[in-house]
């Protein structure tokens, strides 16, 4: 829980960390307290949205300050999500833009040899990932891949379809610049407890015609 807690540029709610870990809430609760009680966790609450009891948010006093950026990500998702006409939609395309825009940064500095094919093209949008910070987990042919951290937790678990569709988006776009199948990848956001699941080879789909 500290190690999650540690990694996360904004202090998390109880439901972010129950998503995260696969835990019940109640067990989550417990271990919070717990690092509350010894100092290594603070707490404090949320902004008021509506009514009831704002919610309380956890941070680690060994973990990173709270970046602007986390806040200003947070701020565009919840905008997009409460505003756009198609939000996911439109969170896949922003994704896919900034995906091609990474891509092309690495082909300036000089890709691979190997990315040129499917293999290397997904192999390199594993270790773009990496640079990203989801520490993803991968077999040989980078076919299927565990995203064992999110940049942006908190986000993520309040506004799934549009934070984990800029996610998405940046795989697609990534890879087919790099000159891979954006067509065949999928994300499944919390697919096992402290990860979510990127195929990046899905199985082609039979034409019913």
């Amino acid at each position: 829980m500290l190690d999650l807690l540690d990694g996360q540029p904004e202090p998390l709610t109880v439901g972010a960390l129950v998503a995260a870990t696969g835990l019940h809430e109640n067990t989550v609760r417990e271990h919070l307290e717990a690092l509350v009680d010894v100092g290594l966790v603070e707490r404090s609450r949320a902004a008021a949205q509506g009514r009831g009891r704002p919610a309380w948010l956890y941070r680690s006093r060994g973990g990173p300050e709270t970046s602007e950026y986390a806040g200003l990500a947070s701020a565009l998702a919840g905008q997009l999500q409460r505003r756009g006409a198609d939000p996911a939609g439109e969170a896949l395309e922003a994704g896919q833009q900034w995906g091609r825009q990474l891509a092309r940064r690495d082909t300036a500095e000089g890709m691979p040899q190997e990315a040129r094919s499917n293999t290397g093209a997904r192999r390199r949008v594993v270790a773009l990932l990496d640079d990203l910070g989801f520490e993803p987990r991968t077999d040989d042919r980078a076919t299927r891949v565990e995203l064992t951290r999110c940049p942006l937790l908190e986000a993520a678990h309040r506004y799934p379809g549009v934070v984990c569709g800029v996610h998405l988006g940046i795989v697609r776009g990534a890879l087919e610049e790099y000159g891979g199948q954006p067509d065949r990848t999928d994300l499944v956001p919390f697919a096992a407890p402290g990860s979510c699941r990127l195929d990046l080879l899905t199985r082609q789909r039979r034409s019913t015609t």
